[in-house]
């Protein structure tokens, strides 16, 4: 377990592993259909995020990045094909790290806060669009800034 996860409990840990999983199917699948490009920039990041991030966050993409592929595929399986239910639930269960971040460190929140606003835009850049213009549709975009979670700043 992390140093960082002392004070929280087994299902706040749970929350705090799978935000990665959850933003990427709220962000992939804002315009209604999760697409193979962006389920490979999710998968991507699970691996590149665990050596390209600060020391503190590495052990958390650690543990983010085991099975990661699996565990997206089955919260894509598992979530609603309604749009607004599918977002809807997300949004409630990302909406629960505003009572989880005050109990982390202060440092470590912010960053990772930054990261998954981070982790949010690679995903919804991930389609292309024409010559890398319009990559992000109008549907992620009102979504990217992950307006439910309050920044630990």
């Amino acid at each position: 377990m992390l140093k960082e996860f002392e004070e929280l409990r087994e299902d706040e840990i749970d929350l705090m592993l799978s935000v990665p999983i959850l933003v990427s199917v709220l962000i992939a699948g804002a315009d209604g259909n999760i697409d193979q490009k962006e389920k490979k920039e999710a998968i991507l990041l699970a691996h590149t995020k665990q050596q390209h991030v600060t020391k503190q966050l590495a052990g958390y993409y650690q543990l983010v990045g085991q099975n990661f592929e699996e565990k997206l595929l089955t919260c894509i399986a598992k979530t609603s094909d309604d749009l607004e239910i599918r977002n809807g639930d997300i949004i409630q269960e990302l909406r629960k790290l505003n009572l989880i971040l005050p109990k982390l460190d202060k440092h470590f929140a912010i960053k990772f806060y930054d990261s998954i606003e981070d982790w949010a835009k690679r995903i919804a850049e991930a389609s292309g669009g024409i010559l890398g213009y319009m990559s992000v549709t109008y549907e992620e975009a009102k979504l990217l800034t992950l307006k439910m979670i309050r920044s630990p700043q």
